[in-house]
């Protein structure tokens, strides 16, 4: 664990250095107090010196003068450094958690790395601040003390010593048991704090559903069992405590006893047995020291070790098979034989194989769990296949540059998530850079600018958490916004329009169908009457695709595609209306015109050329 300290106060050593000596000019003028007393009783007050008064106040002035400019230093110097240290180390673990595959987050509450990034790293402070300062601070005046006390009498010197030691001993057993309660404190913290931000995100199912009750029953069994901890932590340090008393009384009692008959035998002097005494203190003192901030440093360990957890893990990037790096793609995807499973010895896919063309749309169809949401995953590259390949443009994925893969691809969800930011800044999401004018134009074409533009402060409203402070339809709008002004080469379709009502869904459904013109698109609906039109149509059960072709063609056939959509005959949607099915095939200008006209296609061509 040391070396891993030492890799984080690397970069600040020159600070560390400085406050080492700052350290140890501190300790040394604290005692010459307690060493000016020898003098006072023996030369001043037993031989009447008055003229050694003066220089012994004086000195006695200065040191405290020192002592305090230095520990005013320390606390500018290493207490600001510390505070720097957890905020870098906050960034590192933060930047580090966000390149970590979707497969770390499938196991990982939010709320747990949120504990991970804030609190874990919070003991560091201990390491390199105040608690430094401390131990550092105790172990150099006792050195000194050491060697005075040895000056003045080396046998009373060794007895101390020798009961010293033993106690030593004892705390380093009691610090190897009390440790792994602070790691298990660590975990039970952030499964406290990963319920919590559940609950509190969920707070409209946890009411609409009554249960507000059982939350609470849930949080306060978390609760106790972090009180449990830290009361078991409470109660070895109370055992420490006691003991460095009991050490403290001990030495004193045999100290008082043998000093007394060496001062009767002329061995020694009472100036000197009164600093021997005082200079025991200070001996003694960095053992109380390691009672009370001990518990911090080895709290702050038990953070480290969970940070460096955290830090190990591999992230997407850190592959060396990712050397391919992307310019702009056609959009041809490609599955060949594919098999994948989250879990060791859980099949979820069985030897998928289909060509998605450029330009085409792809509608993946079938009951719920069945793959159709791990295939949209494989294609935005959120795992690796466990067998067989996915192709882009005929290149391998795995060996992918992510960042350049990545951003080329749009995702519209069925959950819909906004940051709690301002309408404009959700919609900038994929282009940070883009300009006002193109912000506002993804906006109208998205239909978004239907009601943003009715807020009192227009695309400068804060949505607030997930957006919650707009209607589903709204979000949707947002997020259909966002896509539209990312201009991906593939695009993700998740139940799109899923949030609509069905005036707004009529509208947005145009604006989709020429964003998709030229796109690789994949579709993802429930709804068989929206993907009517897709250029191939794939039936996914139990991790197999069991029927692939055209509308026509599988409804033709009569086989699953057939059963599953004569279940929901009546539905009512026309996006993507075959030829021949009660509506013409469009081309992308006229489903942008009846969308909003030659103004709305006008608007799609500033986003993207035609």
């Amino acid at each position: 664990m040391l070396p891993d300290v030492w890799q984080l106060v690397k970069p600040r050593w020159k600070s560390l250095a400085v406050g080492l000596v700052l350290i140890a000019i501190n300790r040394v003028a604290g005692l010459v107090l307690p060493y000016s007393t020898k003098f006072l009783v023996d030369d001043v007050i037993g031989q009447r010196r008055l003229d050694l008064l003066q220089p012994i106040v004086f000195a006695v002035l200065g040191a405290t003068a020192i002592q305090g400019t230095t520990s005013f230093s320390l606390t500018q110097l290493l207490s600001k450094a510390a505070q720097r240290l957890i905020a870098d180390l906050r960034r590192k673990v933060q930047a580090h958690v966000g390149r970590l595959p979707v497969s770390y987050y499938d196991r990982n509450k939010t709320g747990t790395l949120v504990s991970r990034i804030m609190s874990d790293v919070e003991g560091i402070r201990n390491l390199v601040g105040t608690g430094l300062v401390e131990f550092a601070g105790g172990l150099i005046t006792a050195s000194v003390a050491l060697a005075v006390l040895l000056r003045i009498n080396a046998l009373l010197t060794a007895v101390a010593i020798s009961m010293i030691l033993v106690f030593v001993l004892l705390l380093r057993k009691a610090f190897k048991t009390i440790r792994p309660i602070f790691r298990e404190r660590g975990k039970i913290y952030a499964e406290v704090t990963g319920r919590l931000t559940e609950s509190l995100g969920g707070v409209r199912v946890v009411k609409g559903y009554r249960a507000e009750a059982r939350e609470a029953e849930v949080f306060s069994s978390g609760v106790q069992r972090l009180l449990n901890n830290v009361l078991r932590s409470l109660t070895g340090t109370s055992w420490m405590s006691l003991s460095a008393t009991l050490m403290m009384g001990l030495v004193s009692a045999v100290v008082m006893y043998m000093g007394a008959r060496e001062i009767f035998s002329g061995s020694l002097t009472l100036g000197e047995f009164v600093t021997f005494t005082a200079f025991l203190t200070f001996l003694v003192a960095p053992m109380f020291q390691i009672v009370s901030i001990g518990t911090q440093v080895t709290e702050a360990l038990a953070g480290l070790e969970r940070t460096k957890e955290v830090l190990n893990e591999h992230i997407e990037d850190d592959d060396p098979n990712r050397v391919v790096s992307l310019d702009r793609i056609r959009g041809e995807v490609e599955f060949r034989n594919v098999t994948f499973g989250y879990e060791p010895g859980t099949t979820v896919l069985h030897n998928v194989s289909f060509v998605a063309k450029p330009g085409t749309v792809t509608a993946l169809v079938g009951p719920s769990g069945s793959g159709k949401s791990t295939i949209i995953g494989l294609v935005a590259a959120f795992h690796n296949p466990d067998s067989g390949s996915v192709l882009i443009d005929g290149t391998d994925l795995s060996r992918v540059s992510l960042p350049s893969y990545r951003v080329q691809l749009g995702v519209v969800l069925q959950e819909t998530f906004l940051f709690d930011g301002t309408i404009r800044e959700n919609v900038a999401f994929g282009r940070p850079g883009a300009t006002e004018e193109e912000i506002l134009n993804a906006c109208r074409i998205a239909r978004a600018d239907e009601f943003a533009e009715d807020f009192e402060k227009g695309y400068d409203t804060v949505v607030g958490e997930r957006g919650v402070k707009l209607s589903g339809g709204q979000r949707q709008r947002v997020a259909i916004a966002r896509a539209v002004l990312a201009d991906p080469r593939i695009l993700i379709l998740d139940e799109a329009t899923s949030s609509l009502d069905s005036e707004s869904e009529a509208a947005i459904q145009k604006a989709l169908a020429y964003l998709m013109q030229g796109r690789t698109t994949f579709v993802i609906a429930h709804r068989l009457s929206t993907i009517r039109r897709a250029d191939q149509i794939l039936v996914i059960e139990s991790g197999r695709v069991v029927e692939q072709g055209t509308h026509s063609s599988l409804y033709a056939a009569r086989n699953r595609y057939y059963d599953l959509y004569t279940k929901q005959h009546g539905v009512e949607s026309n996006l993507f209306l075959a030829p021949g099915e009660g509506a013409q095939a469009d081309g992308p200008e006229q489903v942008a015109e009846e969308a909003g006209g030659d103004a709305r296609l006008e608007l799609l061509k500033a986003i993207r050329p035609v």
